[in-house]
C-alpha cells in the first residue's frame, strides 16, 4: 500500500512540475513579445504571434461610451518600427496571470504605457495563445487602455 502512495505522489509531482514548465514558456512568448515590441525587433515579435493573429482594443470613445476597436497587428509594428529613436516608448509589464488547459493558454496582464519619458495609459492585455510543437504562439490580444484609475489594473 505505501508503494501506492508513494507513485501516486511522483505522479502528481510530475504532473505538477509540467504545469509549471508550460507556464514559464507560455510567459517567455509574452515577455518575448513585449522585449520586442520595447526593442522594436520585428522579426523577434512576429516569431511570438500567430500569422493571423486577431488585435482589439476596448476603450471610451469620444463621447465617453466603452467601444470594442478592431486593430491591426501590422499597424502595431509600423507603430514600432517607424517611431524614431528618439522618442523612446516602454510598456511595463506590471504582472502575470497564466491559465493553460492542453494546448490553449490565457496571459491576464496589466500594464503601464510610457511615450517619450511621460506617462500614456494604463490597462490590461489580455492574450490568448496556443501551442504549436513545441512553442506557444499569440493568437489574439486585446487590450484596454485608460488614463484615469490605473491602481485597478493590477487586481
Amino acid at each position: 500500500m505505501k508503494y501506492i502512495y508513494v507513485l501516486i505522489a511522483i505522479f502528481a509531482s510530475s504532473l505538477v512540475n509540467a504545469q509549471i514548465e508550460e507556464e514559464v514558456k507560455v510567459k517567455y512568448a509574452v515577455e518575448t513579445f513585449f522585449y520586442a515590441f520595447n526593442g522594436k525587433n520585428e522579426s523577434a515579435i512576429k516569431r511570438v504571434v500567430n500569422t493571423d493573429i486577431k488585435m482589439q482594443t476596448v476603450n471610451l470613445n469620444a463621447v465617453g461610451n466603452m467601444v470594442v476597436q478592431n486593430t491591426n497587428f501590422n499597424d502595431l509594428v509600423n507603430f514600432m518600427i517607424t517611431t524614431p529613436d528618439s522618442i523612446p516608448f516602454h510598456e511595463k509589464i506590471l504582472d502575470y496571470k497564466i491559465q493553460i488547459d492542453g494546448g490553449m493558454a490565457h496571459v491576464w496582464a496589466p500594464y503601464e504605457f510610457w511615450y517619450n519619458g511621460e506617462f500614456s495609459h494604463c490597462g490590461v492585455n489580455s492574450f490568448q495563445l496556443y501551442k504549436e510543437k513545441d512553442a506557444w504562439k499569440i493568437i489574439y490580444l486585446v487590450d484596454s487602455r485608460r488614463k484615469e484609475d490605473c491602481s485597478l489594473v493590477s487586481e
